[in-house]
């Protein structure tokens, strides 16, 4: 499939369009191409089956291990404040 090539200045002002359109297109500055916009239509549904797959496998890793996922959320949210504490005394 030919790439549509537009200046830099047209995909910027019609980017919209070009998110919705299913063809390439090949971004060019003075004439030069600097880049590629390839959509990717239809991924979505994969990309979610993926997410859920890994929330499946992590759920039974954790309950495996006997891990406590409100003991770990304790703990990030600690970690987390002692870090912020940590910054804003060094600055």
């Amino acid at each position: 499939m030919e790439a549509v090539k537009v200046g830099m200045r047209e995909f910027r002002a019609d980017l919209a369009d070009y998110i919705a359109s299913s063809k390439p297109v090949a971004i060019t500055r003075h004439g030069q191409t600097v880049g590629y916009f390839i959509p990717t239509h239809g991924q979505g549904e994969a990309d979610l089956a993926a997410l859920r797959k890994a929330s499946e496998t992590l759920d039974k890793l954790l309950a495996a291990q006997s891990v406590d996922i409100e003991t770990v959320v304790a703990e990030f949210k600690k970690a987390r404040r002692g870090k912020k504490s940590l910054r804003t005394t060094m600055e």
